[in-house]
């Protein structure tokens, strides 16, 4: 089926992300919107665990597309796009912190509706949720984004390691120490 504007109608999906990259770097929007409909839901995911609001992360989230948009050129590894997506919205979502009140906690941020039917379980995964989220506001920043960028983001040591400024020992380390710290606050979840 053709398009409003009477160009054939282009199906991504069967494209690796290496090719929609290639494609957008060339000034293909659709190749673009491809990869923020295959990356987006696990953007908002990290992001909304790091800020602690889904609204703030929808805005975060759409600010680091907007940047991955005007940087795409800079992009080396076009098969490494989710992590180099994940590492602009880890940038943005901490610059918020950062400009943040101190006081401000990220207990209280809006949860969506998860479709569980049985609201026994839906209470015990929201006293879970809010649990593990008491046990990462505990973590050091540095430990806290850690885990956050392997946990939520997926991100490999070394990306996590390039993200941080650090080295893979070091984000092994922290990694260890964060792992430590919540496996004791979450014992009774066991």
């Amino acid at each position: 089926m053709d398009r409003a504007d009477g160009r054939p109608r282009v199906d991504y999906s069967p494209l690796s992300d290496a090719a929609l990259v290639s494609r957008a770097q060339d000034g293909d929007s659709g190749a673009f919107r491809e990869i923020v409909r295959r990356h987006s839901g696990s953007m908002r995911a990290y992001v909304s665990r790091v800020v602690g609001s889904l609204s703030e992360a929808d805005d975060v989230v759409q600010n680091a597309l907007l940047n991955a948009w005007r940087q795409l050129d800079t992009l080396r590894d076009a098969a490494a796009v989710k992590s180099w997506l994940m590492q602009i919205a880890s940038r943005e979502a901490f610059a918020l912190l950062r400009r943040r009140p101190v006081d401000q906690s990220l207990t209280g941020y809006d949860r969506p509706y998860t479709g569980v039917d049985q609201p026994e379980q839906a209470a015990i995964r929201n006293a879970q949720l809010t649990a593990l989220s008491r046990a990462l506001e505990t973590l050091p920043e540095d430990q806290r984004r850690c885990w956050l960028l392997r946990q939520v983001a997926e991100l490999s040591y070394a990306e996590i390691a390039e993200e941080m400024e650090t080295s893979p020992s070091t984000v092994r380390g922290l990694l260890s120490r964060a792992r430590t710290s919540i496996t004791v606050q979450m014992g009774g979840w066991r």
